[in-house]
């Protein structure tokens, strides 16, 4: 393919400007973007988003006029962390014929947690011939990571990970599903004992089963606020968390397989303070066992860089919602996005 792919940025927040950064440096054409933030609505993306120069893209309010005005071939859709929460900005570049990519959280593995949600996306997408997936940080580094590792093994018992991250890069929808600000009576009630609330961690093990084809008996999971005897500052949050209010959650997810193995991931997600740093540490029991990690990543940037690259494959895709263990396998593009689509 000799076009370059054409893309529509839905969700003009933090992440945006690195991805938009990111897209340009792989010769994608940004066609459309879409705010409905007051101070965004009719500003030039690049203006908003601080860049040197403008970019000569308006932003708009209105989903429905950016798709209608544009020929785009993907939306990057960065809004929320669970399904439920942003459903029309997944449904409306479908209705287009607009493949979409989200960093969702919950859209790496939606199947189990947003049935009714991810099987309307799964039907739009078909009728309309394009496909819809998840990615981010939990795509290689959490998920095709210690997949691939488990290949150099004879027998695998378990798969633990440890992962964490500073909630202030993401914005307030992310720090919010971390409970950040709470007081312990609305952490329990809404995080801790919320049935229909899935961790970061419960996604990630069932796409690591998906991906290994382990049929799930059993998963659980666990959600502990983190609080400190003292008050933090939170930019994201713009206010100071007071001492005795969670900054996070830690949330472990446990799957127990028909197979025999065991997935269990760990994930922590909340305010840092000064010294602290990311994590992504992995261990697999079995013959032979074995630990790796990727220490200190930037998990943010790491994000939006997968985002970019996983382009071309969910435009290769069949249509439907394709999660990361259907896709063709990510990887680095040296040359324009547009290099990298199959011949149709």
């Amino acid at each position: 393919m000799t076009k370059k792919i054409r893309m529509v940025q839905v969700g003009c927040g933090k992440m945006s400007q690195e991805i938009i950064k990111y897209a340009l440096a792989k010769g994608i054409e940004i066609v459309g973007a879409v705010d409905n933030r007051p101070e965004a609505i009719g500003q030039d993306l690049g203006v908003y988003l601080g860049y040197e120069q403008a970019l000569g893209i308006k932003i708009s309010s209105d989903p429905h006029e950016v798709f209608q005005n544009c020929d785009a071939d993907v939306a990057l859709v960065t809004i929320a962390s669970y399904i439920k929460d942003f459903m029309p900005s997944l449904e409306i570049p479908l209705t287009y014929g607009v493949n979409v990519l989200t960093i969702g959280e919950e859209a790496l593995y939606p199947w189990t947690t947003s049935v009714a949600e991810t099987n309307r996306l799964d039907k739009i997408a078909k009728a309309n011939n394009v496909t819809i997936s998840g990615t981010g940080m939990q795509d290689i580094y959490w998920v095709l990571f210690p997949t691939l590792m488990a290949a150099g093994m004879n027998d695998v018992q378990k798969i633990s990970g440890e992962v964490s991250y500073d909630v202030e890069h993401y914005g307030k929808a992310l720090a919010e599903a971390h409970g950040v600000g709470y007081d312990q009576e609305r952490f329990d009630k809404e995080i801790a004992n919320a049935t229909d609330l899935p961790s970061y961690s419960w996604m990630t093990a069932e796409a690591i089963c998906a991906k290994m084809d382990w049929t799930i008996k059993r998963i659980a999971q666990k959600n502990v606020p983190i609080v400190l005897d003292k008050d933090i500052p939170s930019k994201t949050m713009e206010r100071t968390i007071k001492a005795g209010e969670a900054i996070g959650m830690s949330a472990v997810a446990t799957i127990e397989t028909v197979q025999g193995p065991v997935v269990e991931v760990g994930c922590t997600g909340k305010v840092y303070q000064a010294g602290e740093g990311d994590l992504c540490t992995w261990s697999i029991e079995g013959t032979p066992s074995m630990q790796f990690e990727v220490t200190k990543p930037d998990t943010p940037k790491h994000t939006c860089a997968t985002l970019i690259n996983r382009i071309p494959t969910v435009i290769n895709s069949n249509a439907g919602y394709i999660t990361i263990d259907q896709l063709q396998p990510v990887e680095y593009m040296t040359y324009p996005a547009h290099l990298y689509l199959d011949k149709k």
